[in-house]
C-alpha cells in the first residue's frame, strides 16, 4: 500500500515538471518569434524613393529636423531631397540623384561624387585668390593711356635717380605702336633724356633708369616730364601723351617711391596774351565743400627787371562782391610755366552757389613783401561770368563730387 501511495506522488512530482518545462520552452519559443516578426520587412513597402519620401515629409517639414521611420539619427534638410539605400540592416545612406551635388556642400567647387562631400578639413583654392589689378582691365572713355615711373633723390649725392617702368594702353594713331618716352627736368626744356623704342606694342615694358643732378636747394621746384611718343615707318615723332610730376612731392616720402598717372593731351592752342592757368573744380553738396586743385600755368609775361623770380596764384571765394576767404599756392621758382598740384576746399552752402564766385589770381614776388599781378580770371554763375568760365561752373554743377578740368586765359587789369 505505501508503495502504491509513493509511485502516485512520484508520478505527479514528474507531471508537473513536465508541465513547466513544457511552460518554459514555450515562452522562449514565443520571445523569439516575437523578435522575428517585429524586424521582419511588411510587404509592399521598401526603400522610399525621393518621391515617396516628399509625400510623407511635405517640403514645409523637411525644412525642420525630420528623418524617415527608424533612423537613428536627422539627416540635414540640404540631403532630404535625395534617395535613400539600404547599406545594411538598420543602416540607410543617401546618395544624391544628380550626380553633382550641391555647391555649398562641396569643399571644391569641381567635386562631384558623394566621397567630396564628406571630406573634412580640406582646402578651397579660390577662397585664396588675390583679385586682379583692375587698374589695368577698367580703361576710362576718353584715357590715353597710363604710365608707371619710380622716383628717389639721394640727399646727399644730390642725384634725382628716375625709373621708366612700363606703359598700358597706349592710344596710337595706327594699328601698330612703337612708343618712346622723353624725359624733361623743367624748367630746362633744352636737356633731355630719352628711352629706347620699343616696337609693335601698346603696352611696353621699358624697365630703364635715368640720372639727373639737381641741387637740394631747388628740388622742390623742379618738375618732371615725361612725353611720350610713337615712331612711324618714316621716323618721325607723334605725341601721345605727357605726365607732369612735380619734385616736391617725393619728399613727404622716404625712400623709392613707385607711381602711376594717366597720360594727358598736350595743350597745342598757343597761349594767351597774359598766359593761361589750369585748374580742377569740385563741388560736394553732401558735405557742402567747393574744392579747388591748381595744377599749372603756361605762358606767363614776367617783370623782366625783377631780380629775384617766383610766382604764386592766390584763390579768393567772392559771395555778393565780398571776400569770404582767401588761399594761395607755394611759390615756385624760375619759371614761365609754373606747376603746383595744389588743392584748396571752401565752405559753401548749395543756396549760395548763384550769389558766390571764385576770382584766381597769378602773382610775381618782387622785392620786400610786394608782388606783381601777372594775370587773374573769375569762375562763377551767369551773374559774374560768360564764355567757358561760365561752361566749367554750370559742368562742376552737373557733376557733383567729380572734379572738373579745364584751362582758362589770364586777363590784366588795373582794379585792386
Amino acid at each position: 500500500m505505501a508503495e502504491q501511495v509513493a509511485l502516485v506522488i512520484a508520478g505527479i512530482t514528474g507531471g508537473l515538471l513536465l508541465l513547466l518545462l513544457l511552460i518554459g520552452v514555450s515562452c522562449c519559443l514565443w520571445k523569439q518569434f516575437g523578435a522575428t516578426f517585429t524586424y521582419e520587412e511588411l510587404p509592399g513597402t521598401g526603400v522610399p524613393s525621393s518621391v515617396q519620401w516628399d509625400k510623407l515629409c511635405p517640403l514645409g517639414a523637411r525644412t525642420q529636423t525630420s528623418r524617415p521611420p527608424g533612423m537613428l539619427f536627422v539627416v540635414p534638410t540640404s540631403l532630404q531631397s535625395q534617395d535613400w539605400m539600404a547599406l545594411s540592416s538598420r543602416v540607410w545612406a543617401q546618395f544624391p540623384q544628380d550626380p553633382c551635388p550641391a555647391a555649398e556642400l562641396l569643399p571644391h567647387a569641381t567635386g562631384s561624387n558623394l566621397g567630396d562631400v564628406c571630406v573634412v578639413g580640406t582646402i578651397n583654392p579660390e577662397l585664396y585668390k588675390f583679385p586682379g589689378d583692375k587698374s589695368e582691365t577698367i580703361f576710362p572713355k576718353g584715357c590715353l593711356g597710363w604710365l608707371w615711373f619710380s622716383v628717389e633723390y639721394q640727399q646727399e649725392a644730390e642725384r634725382l635717380l628716375v625709373g621708366l617702368i612700363k606703359a598700358q594702353r597706349l592710344q596710337a594713331p595706327s594699328e601698330t605702336c612703337s612708343p618712346l618716352v622723353k624725359l624733361h627736368l623743367l624748367p630746362d626744356e633744352r636737356c633731355f633724356l630719352q628711352s629706347k623704342t620699343r616696337h609693335r606694342t601698346c603696352s611696353p615694358q621699358f624697365d630703364e633708369h635715368f640720372v639727373f643732378q639737381v641741387s637740394s636747394k631747388s628740388v622742390t621746384q623742379r618738375v618732371v616730364r615725361f612725353l611720350v611718343y610713337h615712331v612711324d615707318r618714316q621716323r618721325k615723332h607723334q605725341l601721345l601723351g605727357q605726365v607732369l610730376f612735380p619734385l616736391k612731392e617725393i619728399l613727404e616720402r622716404d625712400g623709392q617711391c613707385i607711381i602711376w598717372r594717366d597720360l594727358e593731351a598736350e595743350s597745342l592752342e598757343p597761349p594767351s596774351e597774359f598766359g593761361d592757368l589750369q585748374f580742377c573744380l569740385s563741388y560736394n553738396d553732401c558735405l557742402n565743400c567747393l574744392t579747388v586743385v591748381v595744377l599749372q600755368a603756361k605762358g606767363l609775361r614776367l617783370q623782366e627787371d625783377a631780380s629775384f623770380v617766383s610766382m604764386f596764384v592766390r584763390v579768393s571765394l567772392i559771395n555778393h562782391n565780398k571776400f569770404v576767404k582767401c588761399k594761395k599756392t607755394s611759390a615756385v621758382l624760375g619759371s614761365a610755366d609754373p606747376v603746383y598740384n595744389e588743392t584748396f576746399s571752401f565752405r559753401a552752402d548749395p543756396t549760395e552757389l548763384d550769389t558766390a564766385s571764385l576770382r584766381l589770381t597769378v602773382l610775381q614776388s618782387m622785392e620786400g613783401d610786394k608782388s606783381h599781378e601777372l594775370g587773374r580770371l573769375v569762375v562763377g554763375p551767369y551773374m559774374y561770368t560768360r564764355g567757358k568760365e561760365l561752361e566749367h561752373w554750370n559742368e562742376m554743377l552737373s557733376k557733383p563730387k567729380g572734379l572738373v578740368r579745364h584751362w582758362h586765359a589770364l586777363c590784366h587789369t588795373t582794379e585792386p
